[in-house]
């Protein structure tokens, strides 16, 4: 058996064994933690909407001057907007769903103000959103023109009828169906009585990362503040023309006001999970980088003890030993030596993961990430160390025998 051998040799080089057991236990502890921040926030960017992103895009409008009547600019803008050719739909709103901000309040299903409230994006805005946004209403209906309020005041909302996401009935109501809640009532802050009138599949809240990113409500409310957003979804294949003419129409209107921050909804995603793209780019960096080093490391161990054992590799030969015995016994050397980094190297990683979710508000990792690592580590070493086993065991009996 070349167990003994193999054990012997180790122990008479112990330094270079350790140092490649510690730095593949380093890389596994690394990679699998940055591979599950890299899938979980892929996981995060891939969520839908809700919304027809692809045909939607918004533009900030902001009035001044003493004869500036928000209300009527909004009224009459958004009739030339609705009549424009390649326009489906448009709206004002208060917030752009995932566009990093907007409003949020807390919601009760009772009267009892010392009840907790759930977390929610709040979406203030026309009758005609549900079809600028693109929502799919499954129980109940949409509010209607009368239902609008309008409101010049910060203060309590005024409407009294809204429409939820299917998350966030589901959460305030746990023991009713998406149907049931339809007609129930809820309360806002200050003890604000509104109905649920419907309830829309998905509304996803302006914060990506918000832990109540699925909450959310949508009030027939407009509140005048010399600042709006125009919401537009055009025809499919019109979105990038129609931002041009939106933008032209608006400014060349006899209106004091300055038009600004013209973007399409995928590029306001786009910019809303940039850092999240961000950190996975350089995650995938770090990983290829310590799988190249852990390669080389474990490469160059295995050339410096061949190099060192030439003489022995040709007595083996001269003795008898096959080449595919010289091959197995610096490969089986190799999986001790990758065998103990990945041992080490799993604690350490289940250790890292332990820390990141206690402070760094990170799901629990997956069991299978640390087994998986750790058999694909095993083979990139196996692989790393293929090329000088191969080599070893090329070296002709008699050249070893010769050299000193």
């Amino acid at each position: 058996m070349e167990i003994g051998p193999i054990v012997r040799a180790l122990l008479r080089n112990k330094l270079g064994a350790v140092l490649i057991a510690a730095q593949i236990a380093f890389t596994m502890t690394v990679i699998i933690n940055a591979v599950f921040i890299i899938n979980e926030r892929s996981r995060l960017m891939a969520r839908p909407s809700g919304l027809d992103e692809a045909n939607i895009f918004h533009v900030v409008n902001i009035g001044y001057g003493e004869n500036y009547r928000e209300d009527i600019v909004i009224e009459d803008d958004l009739a030339m907007l609705r009549q424009m050719p390649g326009v489906r739909s448009a709206s004002s709103i208060n917030a752009i769903p995932v566009s990093g901000g907007g409003s949020s309040t807390g919601i009760r299903a009772t009267d009892d103000p010392d009840t907790a409230s759930t977390p929610t994006a709040i979406y203030r805005a026309d009758e005609q959103i549900f079809e600028t946004l693109g929502l799919n209403l499954i129980a109940g209906e949409y509010f209607r023109a009368a239902d609008m309020r309008i409101r010049s005041e910060p203060g309590e909302t005024l409407a009294d009828k809204a429409v939820v996401s299917a998350a966030l009935a589901e959460e305030l109501f746990p023991d009713l169906s998406v149907n049931e809640v339809v007609g129930r009532t809820a309360w806002l802050p200050g003890v604000v009585p509104i109905q649920i009138v419907g309830v829309v599949e998905r509304l996803q809240a302006a914060w990506p990362n918000a832990s109540f990113v699925e909450n959310s409500i949508v009030v027939p409310e407009l509140y005048i503040d010399t600042f709006t957003r125009y919401i537009v979804r055009a025809e499919p294949g019109r979105r990038d023309s129609l931002m041009a003419e939106v933008e032209e129409m608006l400014a060349s209107r006899p209106v004091d006001r300055v038009i600004r921050d013209m973007e399409s909804l995928e590029q306001t995603r786009e910019s809303s999970y940039r850092i999240d793209s961000a950190m996975s780019t350089i995650l995938s960096i770090v990983i290829v980088t310590l799988i190249f080093i852990n390669s080389m490391g474990i490469v160059g161990l295995a050339v410096f003890s061949i190099n060192r054992r030439r003489k022995q590799i040709g007595t083996r030969r001269a003795l008898g030993a096959t080449r595919p015995a010289i091959l197995r016994y610096f490969m089986l050397e190799n999986f001790f030596i990758t065998s103990i980094g990945v041992v080490i190297g799993a604690v350490l990683t289940i250790a890292l993961s332990i820390v990141l979710t206690t402070n760094f508000n990170m799901p629990t990792m997956a069991w299978y990430y640390t087994p998986i690592g750790a058999v694909l580590l095993v083979l990139i070493g196996q692989l790393a160390a293929l090329g000088p086993s191969t080599r070893a065991a090329a070296i002709e009996p008699a050249i070893a025998t010769r050299s000193v």
